[in-house]
């Protein structure tokens, strides 16, 4: 399957099928194959995430696209901070953010470090890939064809292949940034009325190191980690929701930012 202007081949269940024409994208990354195939990974995947909950495909996308990709990521997403303070979960739109003075930001870190201490908590950057498609921000940006072709019957049919269920009807997504103190604590992806079967992420960042933090660890019912992933390149983790997993603290001297695409595959 390969990115490509072609209005026929842009399925999105998000759209309604006469909004589709207009909504394919153009520009210099169409003609980009997209997903890789290997029938003895998906076999192998499927058996791992029948019997653990979760797996790894590695090389999921073509290597052309997965470095676009992390191009768009690193130099044009405009991206909100996502947090969770002693006020609740928020989203901080990328000027305010940036044009916070040193006591702002501060007491907007404290409040995060508080929530967290006693709840829930979270603090990366996001761009709502639904939501911006939706209402037709950013014309052009890579992430909305991507989402197109997510939930194109080619990729839903490889997913399939590996998860056997079947209902998975389309793909929510998200791009994520985690930077220095970035973090996400530990949950389990339930949400009343959403219908979420599997998670996944799409892991974009090269040259990771395990010191740098980041990393995604999946727990069991004592919060204890039975599995640590590093965030490896162009790398598809997919697990069970529910699955108990946190993504640990970037430390401040990681060398480049944790870049993915994360998201759920919904019934």
């Amino acid at each position: 399957m390969r990115l490509q202007e072609n209005p026929k081949s842009c399925v999105n269940p998000y759209v309604k099928k006469s909004e589709v024409r207009s909504r394919c994208v153009s520009g210099p990354h169409e003609n980009l194959s997209v997903i890789s195939d290997n029938p003895d990974t998906n076999e192998q995947a499927a058996r791992e995430l029948s019997q653990q909950g979760y797996t790894r495909l590695p090389g999921f996308l073509e290597p052309e696209l997965a470095e676009r990709l992390r191009r768009c990521l690193l130099h044009e997403v405009p991206w909100t901070l996502a947090c969770r303070t002693e006020q609740g979960s928020q989203t901080i739109p990328n000027d305010r953010y940036a044009s916070m003075d040193e006591e702002a930001a501060q007491s907007l870190y404290s409040s995060i470090q508080a929530a967290a201490s006693t709840d829930f908590g979270f603090a990366y950057e996001s761009y709502m890939m639904v939501t911006a498609y939706l209402e037709k921000r950013d014309p052009g940006l890579l992430l909305h064809q991507l989402l197109e072709f997510l939930n194109h019957p080619q990729t839903l049919a490889r997913l399939t292949a590996v998860t056997g269920d079947s209902t998975v009807a389309r793909l929510d997504a998200q791009a994520t940034c985690y930077r220095s103190g970035h973090f996400l604590r530990y949950h389990n992806d339930l949400a009343e009325g959403e219908a979420r079967r599997f998670a996944f992420v799409l892991n974009l960042s090269q040259n990771w190191q395990a010191d740098w933090g980041g990393l995604l660890q999946i727990l069991d019912g004592r919060h204890e980690v039975v599995e640590t992933l590093m965030p490896s390149y162009n790398s598809l983790t997919l697990f069970r929701v529910p699955l108990e997993h946190c993504v640990s603290m970037v430390t401040p001297f990681a060398a480049e930012p944790r870049l993915a695409i994360t998201g759920w595959l919904r019934q």
